[in-house]
């Protein structure tokens, strides 16, 4: 067989160095972008997953990519900043408004777009009376929610699943669990405690349907034995897997939380603003966190923007500096994420990803839930998850990097997680004309596949 199928190499993402991209460059790049992508890797310390580059690009609109080369690329990758697609007038009116009244606001200062966005999304948090503070990235509003947690309770150690991600900055990355990021890079955060994931519980507390309530057991027992725990820190949803425990997990988790005084953090960096059909992934699991973290589209697919929200009464710091980033209240950044949840709601867009993906998810298992190379498929709002297994020779990671390529090669763009598992991340104002060519698409690249022998 091809590949190795206990490698979690590429957990968060696909390889950038693997077989089936070197061939798809050889007959799909040519000597224009071939020259870019050559001056990029000059200037560009080279990591895994992105750089050396896949392609070069000139242009993005709506639910599309254009290259250098003029094609068109249906994106269902995103880097999960795409709600809104790429350029949405209103976000790029409301920045260009912003940069002629006020480019630059010094951290000292606060402005109408700071106070507007934190404003709004204090009244949508899903617990009562938030604050917020926003920063730059969504690993450094994960640095945030860390050191409040510390700061509240007293305590330092964290409890968090293996294989997540929180970011790539080291504090984040001692949180999370993927190898690609912590393997080599020597010690990280002291206390940071590992559990298996809810989507290994199985493998781990028994096949026979109780696992994650022996695994939720298992949580509440490292946060008795520790009895010093500041915060469980995961994702409602495994977002690079499409993975969601069944029901009753996170309010077992939140009551184990209550009862040790520990505090419940959500990273909903790339699930949040009716991505999954809700507003926040978290109202669908039945547990309302201490702190919730977003990011990835709060800046409209234009500004980098991310947001610590949490329960007003953690307010009990003001003599540390829990951010103090430079563009800690962007006056841009902020109109772009005012004018990104007005659209939102304008254009009632989760209505429209709980719908749209009802529908996509039911042309996908019609199509895919029998076919003997697909384990299941899988959604939540317009997001949904192809997970393979070995077939026709082959293990279900080399399959999974075939099918994007092939993909790839008639204008589709995603990416994969956990190895085997094709993520389909299209933005929530795509058409139902655009949806359907590219789900056709997955579904014939799979079809296509060469049958076992």
């Amino acid at each position: 067989m091809k590949g190795k199928p206990g490698d979690r190499s590429n957990a968060e993402g696909d390889s950038n160095i693997s077989p089936g991209r070197r061939e798809w460059a050889e007959n799909h790049i040519g000597p224009v972008t071939r020259a870019w992508l050559d001056e990029d890797e000059k200037y560009f310390f080279r990591q895994s997953l992105s750089t050396p580059c896949l392609n070069a690009l000139q242009a993005s609109s709506g639910s599309h990519l254009v290259d250098v080369e003029g094609r068109y690329i249906l994106d269902f990758h995103g880097n999960s900043v795409h709600q809104l697609g790429y350029g949405h007038p209103k976000v790029v009116t409301a920045v260009k408004a912003a940069l002629d009244e006020l480019p630059f606001s010094p951290r000292r200062y606060t402005n109408r777009f700071a106070i507007g966005l934190a404003s709004r999304l204090s009244s949508l948090a899903p617990m009562d009376e938030a604050k917020v503070l926003f920063a730059p990235s969504g690993a450094a509003a994960i640095s945030m929610a860390l050191k409040l947690a510390r700061y509240a309770t007293g305590r330092h150690k964290t409890v968090s699943m293996w294989d997540a991600f929180h970011g790539a900055n080291l504090d984040a990355i001692a949180v999370g669990g993927e190898a690609i990021f912590r393997a080599d890079v020597g010690p990280l955060l002291p206390g940071t405690e590992h559990v298996p994931p809810p989507g290994m519980a199985a493998r781990f507390f028994g096949a026979d349907g109780r696992a994650h309530e022996r695994l939720a057991d298992y949580i509440d027992y490292v946060l008795d034995v520790q009895g010093d725990v500041a915060a469980v820190l995961a994702e409602p949803m495994r977002w690079t897997t499409v993975e969601s425990p069944p029901p009753g997990f996170w309010e077992r988790v939140r009551r184990s939380c209550d009862r040790h005084g520990t505090l419940l953090i959500f990273d909903e960096i790339p699930s949040c603003l009716a991505r999954t059909g809700t507003m926040f992934m978290c109202e669908q699991v039945g547990a309302v966190p201490d702190i919730l973290v977003i990011g990835k589209g709060l800046g409209g697919g234009i500004m980098p923007m991310a947001a610590m929200i949490g329960r007003g009464n953690l307010d009990v710091v003001p003599q540390a500096a829990l951010g103090h980033y430079t563009h800690e209240k962007s006056s841009v950044g902020c109109a772009a994420a005012l004018a990104t949840l007005d659209v939102i709601a304008e254009e009632r867009l989760v209505d429209r990803a709980r719908q749209m993906g009802e529908a996509g998810l039911s042309t996908l298992r019609s199509a895919l839930g029998d076919h003997p190379a697909v384990r299941d498929v899988r959604g939540a709002g317009l997001y949904f998850g192809v997970e393979l297994r070995n077939y026709g020779g082959q293990t279900s990671h080399s399959l999974a990097d075939g099918i994007l390529y092939s993909c790839l090669s008639r204008g589709l763009s995603f990416k994969t997680g956990g190895g085997n598992v094709l993520t389909l991340c299209p933005p929530l104002t795509i058409s139902e004309e655009d949806l359907g060519q590219a789900l056709n698409i997955v579904i014939e690249s799979i079809a296509a596949l060469e049958p076992e022998t």
